[in-house]
């Protein structure tokens, strides 16, 4: 299990870079397609995130790709939401959990897709401060409650009703991340959740660390990739999650 794991973390710690993702939209139904449930496949994301988050944003400041200002109200936000979505996935049914997690990854496929050419001349700054704080707070909640980082959903807002490059809107995606899972970390580590769990912490850190050398690589595909192309493999990728939790849903119960 555990070579597999680290296969796994590999993989999507190169989707993570690329596409600006946690991780956690990919990995959750993978996990359960291993054999894990639900509630276990989330407390295993969160920490596969908190890695692959924090390495790949700041490889991204580095590269000169991210822009922080508008991003640390936005990331705030998503702190206060994660502790609220935290509390959440522990009252919740599994089952309620699975089915919010394919409304979500749907509605991202149709905000991309449906979404107008860039906004060249998006202005950092132009939104206030209260705002941004109230969409990270609703992005944090749902996140933390699905296990996944936040920017399943803050890339396809960026993208399809901001008008932000689908590269753009990635690097963006990546970095709220770093707040919302290293507060769900923190929460569930608090709560004993991984002992209530029963389970083993091996599992999540060599997710986590095998994720940290695939972000990398995630990310220099990124930048060598035409946004044009970017945003027809995010799609691609939305469908892939679509199709493995409709399996998982209706086919595997």
């Amino acid at each position: 299990m555990i070579f597999i794991l680290a296969i796994t973390g590999l993989c999507v710690g190169v989707i993570s870079g690329f596409f600006g993702v946690g991780g956690g939209m990919l990995l959750i139904p993978v996990l359960l397609t291993l054999g894990f449930g639900i509630k276990q496949a989330i407390a295993m994301s969160v920490v596969q995130m908190v890695f692959s988050s924090i390495f790949g944003s700041y490889t991204n400041y580095k590269k000169g790709n991210l822009q922080i200002n508008e991003g640390i109200w936005v990331g705030v936000g998503g702190v206060v939401g994660a502790v609220i979505g935290s509390f959440f996935t522990d009252i919740l049914p599994s089952n309620v959990l699975e089915y919010i997690f394919l409304a979500l990854v749907i509605f991202a496929f149709i905000r991309v897709a449906t979404s107008k050419k860039p906004n060249s001349t998006q202005e950092e700054g132009s939104f206030s401060k209260i705002t941004l704080f109230i969409i990270g707070v609703i992005i944090g909640t749902i996140a933390m409650m699905l296990g996944v980082g936040g920017s399943v959903m803050l890339t396809p807002v960026l993208i399809g009703f901001l008008h932000f490059p689908s590269k753009k809107a990635a690097t963006a995606g990546l970095f709220f991340v770093v707040f919302s899972s290293v507060t769900g970390l923190i929460y569930k580590l608090a709560a004993g959740t991984f002992d209530n769990l029963n389970l083993d912490i091996t599992y999540a850190l060599t997710l986590g660390i095998a994720s940290v050398v695939g972000v990398v690589l995630g990310i220099k595909l990124k930048d060598i990739v035409h946004d044009n192309r970017h945003k027809q493999f995010l799609l691609i990728m939305y469908l892939v999650i679509i199709a493995l939790i409709v399996n998982k849903i209706f086919f595997q119960g």
